[in-house]
């Protein structure tokens, strides 16, 4: 009798062995969208803080100060008074800031809809009570937040080669060459944290829905016979 209960509390324990894994694999997915969570909303502040500082382009000269960004450019003279002016028209800015402009809209959208589609498929919220739909949900907010960090990079990019490349001409005076600013970075740091954030959604923050997993079955090898309530 010993031995079939010790048995039989043994099938029991295995049986409930992949629900305890299936709790412990939720909890783990949850904190990494707590902290997917968390990096978005930074990455997304650094796009917002790139399109707005018009800090793409600087130029030091004697006395002068001169930033240009994607909607104004600011002068700063050496008294220490500032002056920024908007640009009149979008055909005014270089072909790399005017594409700059477009790329860096829609990442912030991009981002601002990852987060929406990523709280709604979070473990740790109840908005969505379907637990099959959660995994494309959090892998469709993955790979918006890794596109919204690659149309951050990609203009960032552009704009730095095009600043260094013009910089080295030889027949350009200083007063027309120009250096990377603060912007260029922003959106660099930006950009390589949407990414990582995605990647991380896609690879480790997606619950594995009801229907992937089955529950498990265990026999045991002891022959039942007619006599077994009986013991």
């Amino acid at each position: 009798m010993d031995c079939y209960q010790s048995q039989k509390n043994t099938k029991n324990i295995l049986q409930q062995r992949p629900y305890l894994l299936s709790g412990f694999c939720r909890k783990s997915s949850a904190a990494v969208q707590m902290l997917c969570v968390t990096y978005g909303v930074i990455g997304q502040l650094g796009v917002i803080v790139c399109g707005i500082l018009p800090r793409w382009r600087v130029s030091a000269h004697i006395g002068t100060d001169l930033h240009e960004g994607l909607w104004m450019e600011c002068v700063t003279q050496s008294t220490g008074q500032q002056q920024c002016k908007m640009y009149d028209s979008m055909l005014e800015l270089p072909s790399d800031l005017q594409a700059a402009r477009v790329m860096t809209i829609i990442s912030f959208i991009l981002s601002v809809l990852s987060l929406f589609i990523m709280f709604f498929g979070a473990d740790f919220t109840p908005c969505v009570q379907n637990e099959n739909a959660k995994p494309k949900l959090i892998l469709v907010a993955g790979v918006d937040l890794m596109l919204a960090g690659l149309l951050v990079i990609i203009p960032v990019s552009w704009s730095a080669h095009n600043t260094v490349r013009d910089f080295h001409y030889y027949w350009l005076g200083n007063s027309q060459k120009r250096e990377l600013g603060e912007s260029i970075y922003i959106g660099w740091a930006a950009g390589v944290i949407l990414i990582q954030a995605g990647v991380l959604l896609c690879c480790f923050g997606r619950p594995r829905s009801s229907s992937s997993g089955g529950t498990a079955r265990y026999h045991s090898n002891r022959a039942s016979g007619p006599n077994d309530d009986a013991i």
